[in-house]
């Protein structure tokens, strides 16, 4: 419960893999000034996130569609979904078309965001507390640190991997929850399932089962250990 709440969590302020047609670095740069920080970005989506849940829950409760499109309302546009992805696939990223790598990221991120969705109902506003950031930006990896607090008054660590964009945009591409990384925990998942069955049913898996291909995938890792 506590890993799914706070996956839930992190997945709407700045992870998780996706589809490349959501985010695109070729969009027209905004003005400098107008860009927002790593800090200010998942700070920004956290108020989002809780202004669009607050009195809605009921509803979204029975319709797990919309509260995905808040999700992708809110989050996406702040993921590099195709960076994230190729993380995501690791060496088979090289082996994998181009076609391959756009149909699985799509694939991926749709499966994650079910699988996941409904722990954000809990999600309130205050439960995220941004830390300051320390350090100076780094345009290939800055960490923004976060703190999310439970409905026990437990305190999970949750961080954020951004890099800038072509665009010159921040953009986030890993999540690491109590020192475990989103991008690391999945690809070794992958790569077990790829060796498997190969790269084009892994991708055929996920767009047919879905969240289903998700958790069998965990499973199959759980019981290899």
């Amino acid at each position: 419960m506590l890993r799914r709440l706070a996956f839930a969590a992190a997945l709407a302020l700045a992870l998780v893999a996706g589809a490349p047609a959501f985010a695109q670095d070729s969009v027209a740069a905004a003005p400098a000034a107008s860009r927002q920080t790593p800090e200010q970005i998942v700070q920004s989506i956290a108020d989002q996130l809780a202004s669009a849940l607050e009195g809605h829950r009921d509803e979204l409760k029975h319709n797990k569609e919309k509260l995905i499109s808040i999700i992708d309302e809110v989050f996406l546009p702040h993921f590099d979904i195709d960076y994230a992805s190729i993380l995501v696939l690791g060496q088979h990223a090289r082996a994998a078309t181009p076609a391959q790598r756009e149909r699985f990221a799509k694939a991926f991120y749709n499966s994650i965001t079910h699988r996941y969705a409904e722990g954000l109902l809990n999600y309130t506003r205050g439960r995220v507390k941004v830390l300051p950031f320390k350090g100076d930006l780094n345009d290939k990896r800055s960490v923004v640190r976060t703190q999310v607090v439970l409905d026990d008054g437990k305190l999970v660590s949750i961080d954020y991997a951004f890099r800038k964009s072509r665009s010159g945009d921040w953009k986030a591409y890993d999540v690491i929850i109590e020192g475990i990384s989103y991008v690391t925990n999945y690809r070794n998942q992958v790569d077990a399932e790829i060796r498997k069955v190969g790269i084009e049913q892994l991708i055929k898996n996920l767009e047919t089962q879905g969240e289903q291909a998700l958790k069998t995938m965990d499973k199959d890792s759980k019981g290899a250990k």
